[in-house]
């Protein structure tokens, strides 16, 4: 058993996460701001910890992590406000990094999105901009970082039953994967060191999550 830290947890991804974490039989952190999601966050068998990670410096959020063996960026400040997504998809996101390597946390699982990057092409116009410049660089800090990192591009939402069937490597396009499924993939990739300093893009498929990481 190990301990992990799931920043974000009230999010859909997450509580599927630590749904399945905790029934693995791993003792499961989960960070969240808003106190009224105590309750949802209990039923997932997690520990709930309310703690706002955009107000919260390194040595604080550091002091939050000490004792766990991984953590998992599943936060999003959720569009709309660029400086709010700047300050939690970014500087809260780098901060997490930053702290983690404080406490010689080496797992790292980064939820991003596929296409994320420098080179993303989203006009600085579009609405998604910022969130588009804030993953780009949380990233390239995590991949910069000493950690045993794994950035995850999931394709568009879906709140679709999960399948455990995906696809991804190269040539693979943007797609769609349920909610469910990427919170089985993030728990798989902390299984297997072999996806540690990996950048993964995956949609739904025809292959199972395990074997699609290993290949």
């Amino acid at each position: 058993m190990s301990r992990i830290a799931v920043i974000g947890g009230h999010g859909k991804v997450a509580l599927h996460l630590t749904r399945l974490l905790s029934e693995e039989g791993h003792q499961v952190t989960s960070f969240f701001r808003n106190p009224t999601h105590i309750e949802d966050v209990l039923a997932t068998g997690a520990e709930p910890v309310v703690a706002d990670f955009e107000e919260l410096d390194t040595a604080a959020i550091a002091d939050l992590l000490k004792g766990h063996h991984g953590v998992v960026w599943s936060a999003g400040a959720g569009g709309g406000n660029p400086e709010r997504t700047y300050a939690v998809d970014r500087d809260a996101a780098i901060r997490t990094i930053d702290a983690a390597e404080i406490d010689h946390i080496k797992r790292f699982v980064m939820v991003s999105y596929f296409g994320a990057g420098p080179e993303h092409g989203v006009p600085p116009e579009d609405s998604f901009y910022a969130y588009a410049q804030a993953k780009a660089a949380a990233d390239e800090h995590l991949r910069a970082s000493t950690l045993d990192w794994t950035v995850l591009g999931p394709s568009r939402l879906t709140l679709d039953p999960p399948s455990g069937l995906i696809e991804t490597g190269a040539g693979v396009g943007k797609g769609a994967v349920s909610r469910a499924d990427v919170a089985a993939v993030v728990a798989e990739v902390l299984h297997q060191p072999s996806t540690h300093h990996r950048t993964i893009e995956f949609n739904n498929g025809a292959t199972p999550i395990a074997e699609a990481l290993g290949a």
